[in-house]
């Protein structure tokens, strides 16, 4: 099982631990990156990678090896601390520069058999609105299958966490982990996922952008084949 990590930032607090923890027991080959180390660009909001092409963004080079990274995992981790109830800025930066992946615009077929975990901590709460901000690109990306953990680690220090909530932890990523496993080779776009495709295929057909409806017709998505079946 290949595995990919992008951390939310650039430190190794609680959530880089819970990450590593759940890859560790997933028993495969693990590549991380650490934003904003390894990506700090910010969409410059200039839309050619919706109209022309994706290599047109400036950034398009520098965040090659992160997208290559994506496109081999079987399991994709996004994995962000809490920051003012939602994903840290670097996160939502590098998110911001795949929109052009959304089954909007121009998905990657790959993305249709691979599952993926959004992961945030916090000392107190937000955990459920920073997955969603991590969940919202999974899910228009087409992953077929998204999971999300969040904890309420009760601490600012990994190290400080108490023994109980760790031993919690581990439990929860156990069988999270055995779910990823379970699901590998086996896991199929859900009924929302799609039906969210039928509906982009519709306006494809018709669309308006030519960059989008060259690509879905290159594919054969506007007629009968499907990603999730190649």
């Amino acid at each position: 099982m290949d595995i990919t990590i992008i951390h939310g930032q650039s430190h190794q607090g609680s959530t880089c631990h819970i990450a590593r923890s759940l890859a560790e027991k997933l028993e495969g080959g693990v590549t991380e990156f650490f934003l904003p180390r390894d990506f700090g660009e910010l969409c410059v909001g200039c839309t050619v990678c919706f109209c022309e092409s994706e290599k047109r963004c400036p950034h398009f080079e520098r965040l090659a090896p992160i997208t290559e990274a994506i496109d081999r995992a079987d399991v994709l981790i996004l994995a962000s601390p809490v920051y003012v109830y939602h994903a840290t800025g670097a996160m939502k930066a590098f998110l911001d520069h795949y929109g052009w992946r959304w089954m909007v615009h121009r998905p990657e077929e790959k993305m249709f058999s691979k599952q993926a975990v959004c992961i945030s901590t916090a000392a107190g709460a937000g955990m459920k609105s920073t997955n969603r901000d991590m969940a919202d690109s999974t899910f228009f990306w087409g992953v077929a299958k998204t999971y999300r953990y969040g904890v309420a680690v009760m601490e600012t220090s990994w190290e400080r966490v108490s023994g109980k909530k760790k031993r919690s932890i581990e439990k929860k990523l156990d069988r999270l982990a055995r779910k990823l496993k379970a699901g590998q080779g086996r896991v199929r776009p859900s009924i929302k996922t799609r039906f969210f495709f039928a509906v982009m295929r519709q306006m494809q057909k018709r669309g308006w952008n030519e960059a989008d409806m060259s690509y879905w017709r290159g594919k054969g998505w506007t007629e009968k084949k499907r990603p999730w079946k190649s």
